[in-house]
């Protein structure tokens, strides 16, 4: 077993350092809409068109080439950000610096990877940009199965068909995750839009709809802090929301079998980025807990 992962591992590396070396090897063409995206060994360069002639956008990026051919009757325009550099050439940067000093040093694991993935947590957070659960957490590639949303929810089961429901049920069911993480974080704008909201929302906003979703954390927000300022609402509908995630998730069965079994465990998280700190804890479920519920909070920690 241990010579074969490892013939595994230098054919992996084998592979790797010759797309680094940035050797030109011929490609193919697709076809996307009626133009020709290829592959080809191309360098940097952007043409000009000349009157009444195709233009050409060439575009390389080791280790893969691309060329956009636009047909006559399309429109091409390049924009260049404020300091006219080109945004993806520092990802290319990222992604070969990543290349070598991860892939490439740890190649037998990514090997591995490549084979199939057994993680431990499912983590369900937002999309904002300024909450990046592998940034903040440290998950590394394998550990988490991650979908992102507006405002990190959790639609209920009776919802229907969604990203958010799909990942679960494949998360679940498919790769038995044994841990459900909803990441919730501070200055929401997904929670702040739906504070916001009239009453009596005629909108037809995809946004409106959707964080709609969380209307029972508004409500129960404005009883207990009606007479704090909106953005100690917001602060609070923010966790709030958070603990009515955790109870949707309740309302997949195969979720609630689990977590009747034991071998699921679901937790809730926030993030305040403002202050750096962050605050976890457990949903219990199960009969027989103190005053007759079924649910509880346990092992809520503050990370600071």
């Amino acid at each position: 077993m241990s010579s074969l992962l490892s013939s595994a591992g230098n054919l992996f590396l084998s592979a790797a350092r010759s797309s680094l070396s940035g050797d030109e090897k011929p490609g193919g063409s697709l076809k996307i809409g009626g133009s020709q995206l290829k592959l080809g060994g191309f360098r940097d360069s952007i043409s000009e068109p000349a009157k009444g002639r195709t233009s050409i956008f060439k575009v390389a990026r080791e280790p893969c080439r691309l060329i956009r051919e636009f047909k006559d009757n399309e429109t091409r325009k390049v924009e260049e950000n404020s300091c006219g550099e080109d945004p993806f050439e520092e990802l290319r940067h990222r992604f070969l610096s990543f290349k070598r000093h991860n892939c490439l040093d740890d190649a037998i694991h990514y090997q591995d990877l490549a084979q199939g993935q057994a993680p431990q947590f499912m983590v369900i957070a937002c999309a904002d940009s300024r909450v990046c659960p592998s940034k903040i957490l440290g998950f590394q590639p394998g550990e988490a199965f991650t979908v992102r949303n507006i405002a990190n929810l959790v639609p209920p089961f009776q919802h229907g068909a969604s990203e958010t429901s799909a990942a679960l049920e494949f998360a679940v069911n498919s790769l038995e995750v044994p841990n459900i993480l909803v990441v919730g974080h501070s200055r929401c704008g997904g929670i702040r839009a739906l504070m916001s909201m009239k009453r009596e929302n005629n909108s037809r906003s995809l946004i409106s709809d959707w964080v709609s979703i969380a209307k029972s954390a508004r409500l129960s927000t404005e009883a207990a802090a009606g007479n704090l300022s909106f953005e100690k609402q917001c602060s609070h509908c923010e966790k709030e929301s958070l603990n009515g995630s955790l109870l949707n998730l309740l309302t997949y069965p195969w979720i609630e079998k689990r977590v009747s079994e034991g071998t699921l465990s679901l937790h809730g998280g926030y993030y305040d980025f403002v202050e750096c700190t962050f605050e976890k804890w457990t949903l219990v479920y199960r009969d027989g807990l103190e005053g007759g519920s079924k649910y509880a909070i346990k092992n809520r920690f503050l990370w600071a």
